[in-house]
C-alpha cells in the first residue's frame, strides 16, 4: 500500500442505475496532481446493476492511465472500497469464491473484480471513501455524468 507522498493522480468515480438492474452509467474524473490537468469520461450500459457501474468507473479510470503510478481513489461505494481493502485478498485466496467450503459461491461480478485486481497490481492505489450526495464536488460531478450517460436508455 503506497503512502500519500507516492500519489500523483486523484481518481474520482461513481456509478448510477435506474432500477437495479436497469440502465446504468459510470463516470470518472482523473486529476494529475503535478500539472493539475483533468480528464472527465462517462459511459453507459443498457442493462446492468449499480455495483457493476461502480466497479466499471474505477476500472475505466485506472485503464486510462498510461503508466504505473500512485493513485488515490475517491468513491462513495462501500462495495468497491471494502472489496479492495477487505474482501479481495480473501476471494483470491479462495479461488475467487466467497468461502472455502465445497458449496461456496463464486464472487459476484468476478469478471470486473479480476480486471480491477490486475489494475491494482499495476498501480499503487490508496482508497478513500466519500459520502455520496454530501456536497463533495467531484463526487457530485461524477454522479451527474453517470446519470446523464444512462439517460439515453430510458
Amino acid at each position: 500500500m503506497p503512502n500519500q507522498s507516492d500519489v500523483t493522480v486523484h481518481l474520482f468515480t461513481d456509478g448510477a442505475c435506474s432500477g437495479n438492474p436497469g440502465p446504468g452509467g459510470w463516470a470518472y474524473i482523473l486529476r494529475h496532481l503535478p500539472t493539475g490537468t483533468e480528464k472527465e469520461v462517462a459511459g453507459a450500459e443498457r442493462e446492468t446493476t449499480n455495483n457493476r457501474m461502480e466497479l466499471t468507473a474505477v476500472i475505466k479510470g485506472l485503464e486510462a492511465l498510461k503508466r504505473p503510478c500512485g493513485v488515490e481513489l475517491f468513491t462513495d461505494s462501500q462495495y468497491v472500497g471494502k472489496g479492495i481493502s477487505e474482501w479481495m485478498p480473501k476471494w483470491k485466496a479462495n479461488g475467487w469464491r466467497r468461502g472455502r467450503s465445497a458449496g461456496s459461491q463464486p464472487v459476484k461480478n468476478i469478471d470486473l473484480w479480476q480486471r480491477l485486481d490486475a489494475l491494482i497490481d499495476r498501480h499503487r492505489v490508496i482508497y478513500s471513501w466519500v459520502a455520496g450526495h454530501s456536497g463533495h464536488g467531484e463526487n457530485e460531478r461524477c454522479d451527474q455524468l453517470a446519470v446523464d450517460a444512462y439517460q439515453k436508455y430510458l
